[in-house]
């Protein structure tokens, strides 16, 4: 339901300079598609995409297939040459992005094409080197005009989070990645410093190297969504429909990356990748409708 927009009062005061407007606050879209996913009693399905993969084109492609096949966010990968916290699978989309020549302006104009066909939320993912090369305010700016919501920095410490201080004033929301091993002091801070969601990663490496165990992860996620004002998605290794299922009960949204990005690289036609990517994507969507 659309909301209702109230009227603007008439000003009562006699001075003839007419009132100063007010920038519009962004919209919270990641509040509102969690919102949405609690109505409807399941966990929200974030998947992601590295902007790039092969080429722009074919990963605008993806994101937009996942976002028909039923995601309710999108992360879009920023490639970089040193992905720290990646698998194997994301590593190779990475340096195939890389090798395509694609640049941090060019994920961003990723990001605007689909939030033109989308109000699917959309966070950036990528490593810090990148964004301060480019320059934290200017990315900021850009960000913004693109239709991105948040950003996560898998090697930003949440005690490091003031230099990530522009992104705010701009709507630009931030993530946090807290892993099993965190301490309560980690877990305090993350929480303190995130604004869009934190994202617990399920197992201790790389992405998609192990398949997390739910009955291990539960004391450890319902600690963080105790001392979290926002959501909580757990990603890292998840990549069937029945492993998503098994996780849902117990964090806010459950994402899948590797999985998607290894359907990207299989070969065919763009049309045909797509398909892959909207079918794994809804099989993984009907799983979390618990």
């Amino acid at each position: 339901m659309r909301p209702t927009v109230k009227p603007t009062p008439t000003p009562t005061s006699t001075s003839s300079a007419p009132p100063r407007p007010r920038a519009p606050a962004a919209p919270d879209r990641i509040a509102a598609a969690f919102a949405r996913a609690r109505a409807e009693e399941r966990a929200a399905l974030v998947t992601y995409v590295m902007a790039g993969d092969p080429d722009l084109a074919t990963s605008e492609a993806m994101a937009l297939a996942c976002v028909e096949g039923g995601a309710d966010l999108v992360e879009l990968g920023i490639p970089f040459s040193d992905p720290i916290a990646d698998g194997p699978t994301i590593q190779h989309a990475a340096e195939r992005a890389l090798a395509s020549g694609t640049t941090l302006a060019g994920v961003l104009e990723v990001a605007r094409a689909l939030r033109a066909r989308s109000a699917v939320p959309i966070a950036l993912m990528g490593y810090l080197n990148p964004i301060l090369a480019f320059g934290v305010d200017r990315f900021a700016r850009a960000a913004a005009r693109a239709g991105v919501d948040a950003l996560i920095v898998p090697d930003l410490l949440p005690e490091e989070a003031e230099v990530l201080a522009p992104l705010g004033a701009h709507g630009i929301r931030t993530v946090f990645l807290l892993a099993p091993t965190s301490t309560p002091a980690r877990i305090e801070a993350a929480a303190r410093a995130a604004s869009g969601f934190l994202y617990f990663v399920s197992v201790a490496g790389v992405t998609g190297a192990k398949r997390p165990v739910a009955a291990e992860l539960g004391p450890l996620l319902a600690a963080v969504r105790a001392r979290s004002p926002v959501p909580v998605v757990i990603g890292f290794g998840v990549s069937e429909p029945a492993q998503a299922r098994a996780l849902a009960p117990l964090a806010d949204g459950v994402v899948v990356g590797s999985a998607i990005v290894a359907r990207v690289a299989e070969k065919g036609a763009r049309r045909a990748r797509a398909e892959r990517v909207r079918a794994l994507v809804a099989s993984l969507s009907r799983a979390l409708r618990r």
